[in-house]
């Protein structure tokens, strides 16, 4: 499995922008496909053409930057999202249909047979006009799995490159991830790529599965941003690959808490500080057994190296902390304990974190250590 190099195709700046609120400007999408291609990121969906001439001249802005990333456009399967996709500079386009019956005969008001020589025209369409053509698979997941399998057959015969499998409601769990993927690879020689939403909170799981089922693309977004609960998150889904997975998707770890920071500040959506690989509290460590295991040996509660991605591990001091946190801490600040001292401090900085509800800083340790010598029984080699 290890072998295999697996795409990440990014669409933070376009399903990512269709989170409730969200508008990038276009300095803000240059700077972030900017930013995403530097760091590796092999192909990125950055826009909806179909949506006007301004979204058309920013998509080819993103085209003129000359990127080594490869640009999907993203659109419906329609005369209009075709037309508007034809000449903004990108390389592949995603045409979307429905596939699921609730949405073939609730949502377009068509027939299966409809979808499918839909899917043969346009796909044919799309080739005359030099792009390189996704078939976006919409509410796959809610699909008969045999129609599914028909209309990867078609897509193929006619053309496309790529299926995406989207489960556009976030209804999937990772086995029926892993089922389907693996029907679909073993049916078709079509690229399969997966599109996996965070309504149950399995996008990154359900990622990995698919992957595992033979998967050769998977989108993301930058910080998990996208319509509801959002799309599996970028950072989460490279880290899981390169770590648990042992796959190379390209993409250079060191790089991911820049452009998190750069997509929160354009989003105006703050990372949350216990948000996994990117949070400013995730390599935290306050509780006493933690903190002695990790001065011990990192690899005691370290399945993460923060080296990895370019950061370090943060002790603080609070109410769980033990007397080797205390110790450390003061070495750091210069100042020497013994084991009655960090008791003493330990006392006295728990009962900071009580009524502050924080760590205390520098300072506050500073006034501690004076506060808790001053009156503590005189010994030698420390001030009486």
């Amino acid at each position: 499995m290890n072998s295999r190099k697996i795409i990440i195709n990014d669409t933070t700046l376009r399903d990512g922008e269709q989170t409730a609120g969200v508008a990038f400007s276009t300095e803000e999408k240059l700077a972030i496909a900017s930013a995403l291609s530097h760091a590796g990121v092999p192909e990125m969906e950055v826009g909806i053409p179909v949506m006007g001439s301004e979204e058309q001249e920013v998509i080819r802005s993103i085209a003129g930057l000359k990127l080594s990333s490869r640009l999907m456009v993203w659109g419906r399967m329609c005369d209009a999202d075709l037309q508007a996709a034809t000449g903004c500079g990108a390389h592949l386009v995603n045409l979307s249909i429905p596939v699921s019956d609730i949405q073939i005969r609730h949502k377009i008001e068509r027939s299966r047979d409809w979808v499918l020589a839909t899917i043969s025209r346009f796909i044919g369409r799309a080739l005359e006009q030099g792009l390189e053509v996704s078939v976006g698979a919409e509410d796959a997941s809610r699909a008969d799995m045999d129609f599914l399998l028909q209309v990867a057959e078609t897509a193929q015969r006619a053309g496309a490159r790529r299926l995406r499998f989207a489960d556009t409601l976030g209804v999937l769990d990772p086995v029926a991830t892993f089922e389907r993927i693996q029907r679909l690879t073993q049916s078709v020689e079509l690229e399969i790529e997966m599109h996996a939403h965070n309504d149950f909170g399995l996008a990154t799981a359900n990622t990995l599965m698919a992957v595992r089922a033979g998967a050769s693309h998977v989108n993301t977004t930058v910080n998990g941003l996208g319509e509801r609960a959002g799309n599996a998150a970028l950072e989460e889904t490279v880290m899981a690959l390169h770590r648990l997975y042992g796959l190379d998707t390209g993409v250079a770890a060191t790089s991911l808490q820049a452009i998190s920071q750069l997509v929160a500040e354009a989003s105006g959506r703050p990372v949350a500080v216990n948000k996994s690989i990117v949070g400013e509290a995730v390599f935290t460590h306050e509780a006493g057994i933690h903190v002695d295991g990790l001065l011990k040996n990192p690899l005691n509660y370290q399945g993460l190296d923060p080296k990895d991605l370019g950061r370090e591990h943060r002790l603080v001091l609070g109410k769980h902390s033990g007397s080797r946190a205390v110790i450390k801490s003061y070495q750091d600040l210069g100042i020497t304990l013994n084991e009655a001292d960090a008791g003493r401090l330990l006392k006295r900085i728990r009962l900071h974190a009580n009524r502050t509800k924080r760590a205390p800083n520098a300072a506050e340790l500073d006034g501690f250590y004076r506060e808790t010598t001053q009156t503590a029984p005189s010994h030698p080699g420390l001030p009486g």
